[in-house]
Formats: structure tokens, C-alpha cells, sequence
């Protein structure tokens, strides 16, 4: 191994990792895309002069497609009075719809109200961890000041407008008027209650309610019906909310411990590889010298039987000859011995020669250290090939778990993934992978939903990951636009992993250059696969 370049590598990943923020936080786009879901609360009257008149107005954001949460003291006119009516006017693109008040809970300042038009909204998800006594919190509605400050018409308030964002900090949790709140400098006025306190992956800590009364210098502090107190309520009234309990870590802050990661398995590799080396260059010396060894005896062992036999030979038929000449001047017939006796000489003398001829040769010493080493047929080391042979063999099934150091989770599900994948890309024998640039990816652009989904699998890592993008109205229309400009592959076409791999790289191109989300999964091949 070469240390002099495998300590630097981990040095810089090392001290990249140093710099970023220990308790990484979220991204402005989580923030942004919670936003998406955050509407404006109209309580309206109408009148036979003016027609439809607006009496007041908060903010309320969606805890399921068709439910609104908002303060109950919102509301509170509308429930008081049969003839004032609940305008819920979206954040982005629409129309405004009305609202049915479901519940209210003057208790804890919490209410709940049905969209009863077309409008679909994007439900925001309430954070599960213990909410902190430090930390970034930010408020999210449709402040009145704001509105008088635009000079904003009677009409304008019923017109799609983005809601203000504003930023502080949290101070903690309390009991305050007989229910749970969250403290918080995140400011807010007359029109932000009932709209969202999020952390700063957009998750939901509790519902604005009312702020601290300042007189002069003093600081200006707020409070939120924490989730303690949402959670509750909505169960209580049929809405199972979407809740996070994972650490809200930023994608620069996943990107500088993975590069991290990736320079410790780098030396990792680099160090088993040089001690892989060291051992099998230990094993071929020592298989080397024992067949040297062996070979040496070998030769030596037939030499010394070829070199006997040959005597043996020569003595007998040195011995027949002295008795045929004998015998032939004394008129005898040759015996039979004798002539035995020089049969059994040449025989030693044939033997001796096989026994030289057939004597081990150098070449033999390679082939049995080859055998050796594992390879019969002399080729290569005998090792490791690189290849993965499940891999390689495809149609495995994985099981994946999702590892939670390596993910940022803000609102999916993390439950165990289960796919089986064939090696030309085909996922579940009916969805084919593209492949581009060394990747195996599917881009899912689906139309009941404002987020774009991205599929990637390695499977000499067998790493799956997912990655969401939550976008925008007119920038899921233009995703939705090149999706439907191809139709993908089905699995076993020509080419059909090079062919995905370019039909949608337009999709991927009109993508932001994060995504809100990151699931990262480790998978196994099951077993008996």
C-alpha cells in the first residue's frame, strides 16, 4: 500500500468533514416546499352591496391532501355565526375554495377544517424528535402588516400569494394557558396565527398561536401549540398525521462524511489488497521452495534407480554373454537361464531409460505451484477476480434496510425494501433501470403528487437509493412536460437500459441541483437466491 498517498486522501476527507457544522442543519428548499402547503384562512360574510367580504384572516396548512389545521380562535367568528363562511386560498396556483369546519378545540387554540373543493394540497410533516432548547425555527403565514404594508386590496386577498418566511430561534418548550407551546424568536403578527412553526428541514413543531407581550427594549418572544398537543388532535379526529423522529442533517453535512467514508474504505481496500499481496507472494514462495523440493527428490530418486537399473542390466547381460561364449566353445546349446538372465538385463536397461526419459522436468515446478495456489492451469494467481458472482449470475433477489447515517429523511417511510434485480437492469422482472454514466437510475414523475422521485442501485456496492424532489407547481408541470415526451422501455428490449438512460436525462435536467431528500439503503442478496 502507498501511504504516501492514502494518508492525504483521508486527511482532506477527514478535515472536510472537521469543517462542516457538527449539527448540520436543513436546506432553504425544505423550507420552501413546506411552504407549498401553508394556506391562507379567509372568514368571509356576504353582503348584498360588496358580495363576498372578507372579516379576518389567519393561516392554516395542510396535514392531509383535503384537511387544514389552523388556531381555533381563527375560526372562531365562523363557528359563532352560521352566516360567516371559511375561504381557504392556496399558496401557489388554484382558485380559492371554501372550507368545513370539523372540529375546534378552544382548549389548546386548535382546529380543523375539510377542503370541500378540487383543491389538493401537499401535507406538511411534524417533526418527532424532543423539540430542543436551541436551534434554528422558522414561521410560515400571511402576516397582516405585511398584507397593509403591500397595500394589498380587499380582492388581492383572495388571489394564490407565497407566504412570508421568517427566521429565529428556538428557546424551548413550556406549559402556557393550560397547553403545551414551543418558545420561539421566529417573528410572526395578526394574520400569521394558525400557520406552521417548522424546523429547519420544514418539518412542523407546533402551530403559531399568539406572541409575548414587549413593552420598550424588552426581547419579543412566541409561542407555538406544540406537537404534543397537534398529535392528539388529530388522531382524535381521524387524521393520522406524517411524523419524522430522524436527526435533521443537511446534504452538505452527508456529503462531506460520505466523502469521508469513501477515503477510509479507500484505505481500507488499499491496505487488505497489500496484505492480500504479502500473503500470496508468502504462499508462492513457500509453495515454490516445497515444489522445488520435491521435484529436486524426484529427479534425484530416479536418477539413482535409473543409474542401479543400468548396472543391474549390464551385469546381467555381461553374465549371459561370459556363459553363451563358454558354452559355445564346448559345443553346448545356450540354457534357458542364460537366456533369461539377458532378457532380465535388457528389461533393466529399458526401465532405466523410462525412468530417465520420464524424469520431472523444470516446467513441473510451475505446474504444481500453480496446483498449489489453487490454479490448475497455470494462469494468473489463483485470487479474486473482482466480479461478483451473484452479481454476475442476475435475477437476485435484495432485501435493503435503510441506514439511517447515511440518509436524510424528512417525510417518507423507511421500511425495508425488497426488489429482485436482473443484471441488464430490469427491476421486479416489469420496470426497466436506465443506465448513464456508470449509474443504474429511474426517474418516477408521478401526476398526484408535487415530488419527482430518483431510483439508483449499485450492485457491486448494493447500495439502493431513493432521492425526492419536492418542486413546485410550474416546475412539476415542466418535469411532467419531458416525462411525457418518451415512453420508457419495457424490460429485455434492445438496448433498453442505454435507451432509458437518455430518454430521461431531460427529466433529471429540469431537477434542482439537490433533492429534499435522501434514502440510502444497505442490501443483501436473500438466501436460496
Amino acid at each position: 500500500m502507498n501511504r504516501f498517498i492514502a494518508f492525504p486522501v483521508l486527511l482532506i476527507a477527514l478535515l472536510f468533514a472537521l469543517v462542516s457544522p457538527a449539527h448540520a442543519q436543513g436546506e432553504s428548499a425544505d423550507i420552501d416546499a413546506a411552504a407549498r402547503g401553508v394556506v391562507r384562512v379567509v372568514i368571509i360574510a356576504a353582503d348584498e352591496e360588496r358580495g363576498i367580504v372578507p372579516i379576518s384572516h389567519g393561516s392554516g396548512f395542510a396535514v392531509a391532501p383535503k384537511r387544514i389545521v389552523t388556531n381555533a380562535h381563527v375560526v372562531r367568528d365562523a363557528v359563532n355565526d352560521n352566516s360567516l363562511r371559511v375561504g381557504i386560498v392556496p399558496s401557489e396556483g388554484g382558485e380559492a375554495v371554501y372550507g368545513r369546519i370539523l372540529k375546534v378545540s378552544p382548549r389548546n387554540d386548535l382546529a380543523l377544517v375539510e377542503i370541500t373543493g378540487d383543491l389538493r394540497l401537499p401535507p406538511l410533516v411534524l417533526s418527532g424528535e424532543p423539540v430542543r432548547d436551541s436551534g434554528d425555527s422558522y414561521a410560515v403565514g400571511y402576516p397582516m402588516n405585511v398584507d397593509r404594508a403591500q397595500g394589498l386590496e380587499i380582492g388581492d386577498i383572495f388571489k394564490a400569494q407565497p407566504p412570508v418566511k421568517s427566521r429565529g430561534f428556538l428557546a424551548g418548550t413550556r406549559p402556557s394557558r393550560q397547553f403545551h407551546t414551543v418558545l420561539h424568536t421566529a417573528p410572526i403578527a395578526s394574520g400569521n396565527s394558525g400557520g406552521p412553526l417548522l424546523d429547519s428541514c420544514g418539518r412542523v413543531l407546533g402551530v403559531n398561536s399568539f406572541g409575548a407581550d414587549s413593552a420598550g427594549a424588552d426581547a419579543e418572544f412566541f409561542f407555538a401549540v406544540s406537537n404534543r398537543e397537534l398529535g392528539p388532535f388529530l388522531r382524535e379526529n381521524g387524521v393520522e398525521p406524517r411524523a419524522n423522529d430522524t436527526q435533521c442533517r443537511s446534504l452538505a453535512a452527508l456529503d462531506a462524511d460520505e466523502q469521508a467514508r469513501i477515503a477510509q474504505e479507500q484505505m481500507a481496500a488499499r491496505a487488505e489488497l497489500a496484505s492480500r499481496s504479502a500473503e500470496e507472494r508468502a504462499r508462492r514462495e513457500r509453495a515454490q521452495f516445497e515444489a522445488e523440493m520435491q521435484v529436486r527428490d524426484e529427479r534425484d530418486d530416479r536418477m539413482f534407480a535409473s543409474v542401479l537399473l543400468l548396472l543391474l542390466g549390464a551385469g546381467a547381460a555381461w553374465w549371459a554373454y561370459e556363459k553363451r561364449a563358454s558354452k559355445t566353445s564346448e559345443g553346448a546349446e545356450w540354457p534357458a537361464a542364460n537366456k533369461g538372465a539377458a532378457a532380465a538385463g535388457a528389461g533393466f536397461v529399458l526401465i532405466a531409460l523410462f525412468l530417465q526419459l520420464t524424469r520431472p522436468g523444470i516446467d513441473e515446478i510451475d505446474r504444481r505451484v500453480a496446483n498449489a495456489l489453487g490454479n490448475p492451469d497455470g494462469g494468473g494467481d489463483g485470487g479474486e477476480t473482482g466480479d461478483d458472482p451473484q452479481v454476475a449470475a442476475g435475477n437476485i433477489t435484495y432485501l435493503c434496510t435503510i441506514d439511517k447515517q447515511r440518509s436524510r429523511i424528512t417525510r417518507s417511510d423507511t421500511e425495508d425494501v425488497e426488489f429482485s434485480w436482473n443484471n441488464g437492469g430490469c427491476v421486479n422482472e416489469r420496470t426497466q433501470y436506465g443506465f448513464s454514466g456508470g449509474t443504474w437510475s429511474r426517474a418516477f414523475v408521478p401526476n398526484d403528487e408535487q415530488a419527482v422521485s430518483v431510483a439508483s442501485f449499485d450492485p457491486q456496492r448494493r447500495i439502493y437509493r431513493t432521492e425526492r424532489y419536492l418542486l413546485s407547481r410550474s416546475a412539476m408541470e415542466t418535469a411532467r412536460e419531458a416525462r411525457s415526451m418518451y415512453k420508457a422501455p419495457s424490460c429485455g428490449a434492445e438496448d433498453a437500459a442505454a435507451t432509458l438512460g437518455d430518454q430521461q436525462s431531460a427529466v433529471l435536467s429540469a431537477l434542482p441541483a439537490r433533492p429534499n431528500e435522501r434514502l440510502v439503503y444497505s442490501c443483501e442478496a436473500k438466501s436460496g437466491d
